[in-house]
């Protein structure tokens, strides 16, 4: 399914020839036909040329020429039947925050929905595109998310295994019956399959993925104002923001997880 990004709708306004269709969705920018292949201009500025192989290759010929954006290839997830509910978690091996896990199910039309929007692997979006994603993502398909805070993390007496075993297996319990697939970590002990990078699989977990990623952001942004200070992601850069928080005299259990080496030798020094 050829795909073209970053295509403005009145880039498309411009061509020759192409009868314009009312949209289906509300995700749908513009919708034109010509040759037996359909255009579907969504929100997020991807085009998708929908039509036998044949006359969709003419089509993407006559859009190169026409200068019409980027071409890449569609994301190709593994094929798949009957109800499947994927989980992905976030912020797992980041010094701050706590840790989420989020859950999509979907049956096939859904999952030709997913596809439409451009789901995929969170880690090869953007911040801007995980979000506006993740809105429509939880409007159209069933999820659950759950966003532990950094204090109900530290609370927490067991390994972070065992967690995150217990959430994945509640975020899919919510949404049962289906296939549950999980996105593989060590240790892990839940789900019907366990892959690793499932979110490059299967479209129920990129989507999941997506949702784990914009509640981490969400967490991080509240932390970051808590503190009065930018709370970095991620587990490499963050010595200065530790140093920062131990002189602002902020409680540690609010914005880190207590168990990372990192935050036990410089909270210590």
């Amino acid at each position: 399914m050829p795909v073209f990004t970053h295509v403005k709708k009145e880039e498309l306004g411009k061509l020759k020839g192409y009868q314009k269709e009312p949209p289906k969705t509300s995700y749908e920018e513009l919708r034109l036909k010509k040759s037996n292949v359909t255009l579907v201009l969504y929100t997020s500025g991807k085009l998708l040329l929908q039509g036998k192989p044949e006359d969709v290759a003419k089509i993407k010929i006559e859009l190169e020429n026409a200068g019409i954006s980027k071409k890449e290839t569609a994301q190709n997830f593994l094929s798949e039947s009957g109800d499947i509910i994927g989980s992905d978690e976030s912020l797992k091996g980041d010094t701050f925050g706590g840790i989420v896990v989020a859950a999509v199910k979907a049956d096939e039309k859904l999952r030709e929905k997913l596809v439409e929007l451009g789901v995929a692997d969170s880690k090869t979006l953007n911040d801007k595109e995980i979000i506006r994603m993740a809105e429509q993502i939880r409007k159209l398909v069933p999820n659950i998310v759950k966003s532990l805070s950094p204090e109900e993390y530290n609370r927490y007496e067991g390994n972070v295994t065992k967690l995150l075993n217990q959430l994945h297996k509640e975020c899919a319990d919510e949404l049962k019956p289906g296939k549950h697939i999980v996105d593989k970590y060590p240790g892990c002990s839940v789900g019907d399959v366990r892959e690793e990078k499932a979110e490059s699989k299967y479209v129920e977990v990129a989507a999941a993925s997506i949702l784990a990623r914009d509640a981490a952001l969400k967490q991080i942004q509240s932390l970051s104002k808590r503190a009065g200070f930018a709370i970095p992601l991620g587990s490499t850069h963050v010595k200065s923001a530790l140093l920062e928080l131990k002189k602002r005299k902020l409680a540690p259990q609010e914005f880190v997880k207590m168990n990372f080496k990192n935050v036990k030798e410089i909270l210590n020094e």
